[in-house]
């Protein structure tokens, strides 16, 4: 690989090779002069990640604006590691993942094996076609909900799973998002966090702000701070582009629309997954909400999300024997109660005319 391959892909070994090669040493990097523009990019890349949710490539006329974008890398998981936040540490993996998938999907396809190498993924690209061990596939997909990935509907051949090279860009995405989510955050001692200064103070305020936008973002004048905490749990999952179970879909989805959120406005939820088919989710959100179907569904009760494992994290009164709470809209209906007792007349109630069971449709 060249260089500008290593500014495309600076998470690679070579790429940190490159960078011992030039003698550039952690103190140079954090505070001399010649690296101010590649600290900068740095902070920008996190920036970009907490805002837009993906990294975008900046020209490279030169090998200095080359190496730049490199150095860059090393300074942005440095920031994150300064922040230390979950929120924002999936942000940031979720975005450099995304930026590689677009870039490996129009790439040359030595260098995609060679990413993939690097990455720990195993290939095998004999005859022109590329394929990848069943176990390894299950590995990297487990969490992709879509039914284009199910193993049941790839072409398996003597346990190898045959690959487009879009979708095995998908597939070392997710690779990369795991390995940054593993890896971060970094031992950050004293040197760091006063070099990075007040760009790392900046950061941690903007981390901060986003997460309670997110928090806050387009449910009006509803109660978030009253959602049960397997649906507060569930947003955070959406939020943060992580993929959920089926039926925790399901339950988010039916619970939204109970308590008076729009079909848009949910299924702008779902939109930073990394998964996300706008097209898909919309059928499931209006099949769900009643809107195709003629019948607008609940979300489960609490024993079934807990039968299914999306019970997060239950509170004093989930588990008050007094409050009887067993159904998600049972929680919030009693949150909602004015402080006297009396009963809040827009409080949603688990209908006995809807149904809790997730209709079938495309998962």
């Amino acid at each position: 690989m060249d260089v500008l391959h290593y500014a495309r892909y600076p998470f690679l070994k070579d790429a940190a090779e490159h960078v011992r090669d030039r003698g550039v040493t952690l103190e140079d990097l954090l505070t001399h002069e010649a690296y101010r523009q590649a600290r900068a990019r740095g902070k920008a890349r996190v920036i970009d990640a907490l805002e837009e949710g993906v990294i975008g490539l900046r020209p490279m006329g030169t090998e200095e604006d080359m190496l730049e974008e490199i150095l860059s890398y090393p300074v942005a998981r440095m920031f994150v590691s300064g922040v230390n936040d979950r929120f924002l540490t999936k942000r940031y993996a979720l975005a450099e993942g995304v930026a590689m998938d677009a870039r490996l999907e129009k790439e040359r396809m030595e260098v995609v094996e060679e990413v993939a190498f690097q990455l720990g993924v195993r290939l095998n690209t004999e005859g022109g076609e590329i394929r990848m061990h069943f176990s390894d596939y299950l590995r990297y997909t487990s969490r992709m909900r879509s039914k284009e990935w199910k193993l049941i509907n790839m072409e398996v051949k003597e346990g190898q799973v045959a690959l487009s090279q879009v979708k095995l860009a998908r597939v070392l995405q997710q690779a990369l998002q795991d390995r940054i989510e593993e890896e971060l955050p970094l031992p950050v001692d004293t040197f760091i966090t006063t070099a990075l200064g007040a760009d790392l103070q900046e950061l941690k305020v903007r981390t901060a702000i986003k997460r309670e936008q997110f928090k806050a973002e387009d449910f009006g004048k509803i109660s978030v701070e009253n959602f049960p905490p397997c649906i507060n749990h569930l947003i955070g999952m959406a939020q943060a582009g992580e993929n959920i179970p089926h039926l925790g879909r399901f339950a988010l989805t039916a619970f939204l629309h109970h308590i008076g959120l729009s079909s848009d406005d949910i299924l702008a939820l779902y939109a930073t997954s990394p998964d996300f088919d706008q097209a898909k989710t919309k059928y499931q959100v209006d099949h769900i909400t009643g809107q195709t179907s003629g019948t607008e569904y609940t979300p489960p009760e609490c024993a079934t999300m807990k039968s299914y494992g999306i019970c997060y994290e239950p509170d004093s009164l989930c588990t008050n024997p007094k409050a009887n709470v067993k159904h998600p809209l049972s929680y919030y209906r009693i949150k909602n109660l004015p402080r006297k007792g009396a009963k809040s007349d827009n409080a949603p109630t688990p209908s006995t005319d809807s149904r809790s069971s997730p209709p079938a449709g495309p998962r």
